[in-house]
């Protein structure tokens, strides 16, 4: 735990940065943790564990404990005892210099599959193609991979980025491609919605300068990248064919006619001599995208998110397919800046309408959230925050179609939903830029990448049970950069099951520094 207001507090993170993840940013104390990912990360960037140990010891206000010692040697110490190096193009090696972990490869019925023996007991083979998974099930028993093996860039494709960098953003595209050798160019970066990380992610491509995929969660945010792309950069755009400088949705890698036959595009995408795979939103990263994944390790890649968390729990498979976790600031710095917007996040909770409460007694809990989340009651506290926010620029979020429905015939604002044609999707968001629209109702496509510079109240009026991925996607539509405090609006039933879920995606924010108010109505 890290107080921000010692005089200490820039060198001390600085430090342990290196070798643990921030989880938690509230405005005077952050918490970080020291994981054995977080450990192999700092390993494999060439820091020992007696110089994680000494630094903790330097800036602890307390004696360490020795069991911490303990884990941080043990798990260090792991890192390094598993190295994969080229063999040829079908196959690599993989050298094992502890013989217990040796053992415990050769006599694993999954691993066999993936890993084969050699005559030398301390060496297996592992297939090209079996390269990924093979290190994704070793980092799941807790033996981290070397890897080697030397990233390839592809062809060469000049490029140069027209705009400067911020010094948070040079920093994050120097902790993943750091001197370039073996170990870096692959991992995650985090950074707040608004923060430019999609300039960090042009900015790797530049100083790459190879043939580029680019995979997004949808069509709107291909078509950011596109134009931030031909207004950014030097690189020329072109779209519906597979270019130098490609940019997807992870639909179309997971596009099949039918649940038994082929993903139609995937060998589209994974013969295409890519030097740089980027995942935007990589916490939305499908499924089956894994697999591919797993197959791109011999390229430059990196992850792209405001916040790690999936609901599904498979943050490891992404730091073991894509990468670590090599850059993380707190949303709070940034605001404290002037890079993003200040947010004020207030709670308003509202009675269940009369007529619903026997309904409500009744249901089942999942149609009590609905009864919750879709109760009338909500509309009166519109109605009262668009009149206190008459001329700012306001987004009123959902996540039933039948309510958004009902908001709108009530207040006539245009809808966005998942149905909205992109040309008409594209018209709504280009009136709310330019201030001729002031009010949009959009259903969850605001979880996703949309960008609205001027968005400054959003009122989110139902949501996905307790996702805390969601409450941070959409408080983030609202933290581009601008001269006036934002607002972020839940409104949720008091004394229901909606409060519950509500106070877990509430919990994350508050975490990330944001303070809650709550007002009772």
């Amino acid at each position: 735990m890290l107080d921000v207001h010692s005089p200490s507090y820039n060198d001390c993170r600085d430090q342990i940065i290196a070798f643990s993840e921030l989880v938690k940013a509230p405005e005077h104390v952050h918490t970080y943790q020291i994981s054995a990912i977080s450990l192999w990360n700092a390993t494999s960037s060439g820091l020992s564990a007696d110089e994680i140990t000494e630094r903790l010891s330097r800036w602890s206000k307390f004696a360490v404990p020795a069991s911490v010692f303990s884990f941080i040697n043990e798990q260090a110490s792991r890192y390094g005892k598993l190295i994969l190096l080229p063999n040829d193009e079908k196959s690599h090696s993989l050298e094992v210099s502890d013989p217990f972990i040796a053992t415990a490869i050769a006599s694993d019925a999954k691993l066999k599959k993936l890993i084969r023996s050699t005559s030398d007991p301390a060496v297996f083979e592992i297939s090209t193609y079996d390269r990924g998974t093979a290190k994704l099930e070793l980092i799941r028993r807790g033996y981290p991979v070397d890897d080697r093996i030397p990233l390839v860039k592809s062809d060469h494709i000049p490029m140069k980025l027209c705009v400067e960098l911020r010094d948070y953003q040079k920093q994050a595209l120097g902790s993943l491609l750091g001197d370039m050798g073996p170990g870096t160019g692959f991992g995650t970066i985090v950074m707040p919605c608004g923060s430019g990380k999609t300039v960090v992610g042009m900015g790797i491509m530049c100083a790459l300068q190879t043939r580029t995929l680019i995979l997004c969660p949808n069509v709107v945010a291909v078509h950011q990248w596109i134009n931030e792309i031909r207004t950014k950069t030097d690189i020329p755009c072109e779209k519906k064919e597979i270019k130098p400088i490609t940019v997807c949705t992870y639909q179309v890698l997971t596009y099949r006619a039918s649940k038994d036959d082929d993903f139609v595009h995937m060998n589209a995408i994974k013969n295409g001599a890519w030097g740089l795979v980027i995942y935007d939103e990589v916490h939305m990263l499908p499924a089956p995208v894994f697999k591919i994944t797993a197959e791109l390790q011999a390229v430059y890649r990196t992850g792209l998110t405001a916040t790690l968390i999936r609901e599904d729990g498979r943050e490891e498979d992404v730091f073991s397919l894509v990468g670590p976790k090599r850059f993380d600031i707190p949303w709070t710095d940034l605001s404290q800046a002037g890079w993003i917007a200040d947010a004020y996040c207030i709670e308003m909770r509202v009675p269940l309408s009369e007529d619903l409460s026997l309904p409500y007694a009744v249901a089942t809990k999942r149609d009590k959230y609905k009864i919750a989340s879709t109760n009338p009651e909500k509309e009166k506290v519109i109605e009262a925050l668009l009149s206190k926010h008459m001329g700012e620029s306001i987004l009123i979020i959902g996540q039933y179609l039948d309510q958004l429905k009902e908001v709108q015939k009530r207040f006539g604002f245009p809808m966005i939903t998942g149905s909205t044609s992109n040309d008409k999707r594209d018209q709504l968001y280009a009136a709310f830029r330019d201030g001729t629209q002031k009010v949009l109702i959009v259903s969850k496509v605001a979880n996703f990448a949309i960008d609205l510079p001027d968005a400054s109240v959003a009122i989110q009026i139902s949501g996905t049970f307790g996702s805390r991925q969601e409450e941070a996607q959409r408080l983030g539509r609202i933290l581009r950069p601008k001269s006036r405090s934002s607002f972020f609006y839940s409104v949720i039933t008091k004394y229901t099951v909606e409060e519950e879920f509500s106070s877990n995606r509430q919990r994350f924010l508050v975490e990330q520094g944001y303070r809650y108010e709550t007002r009772e109505i």
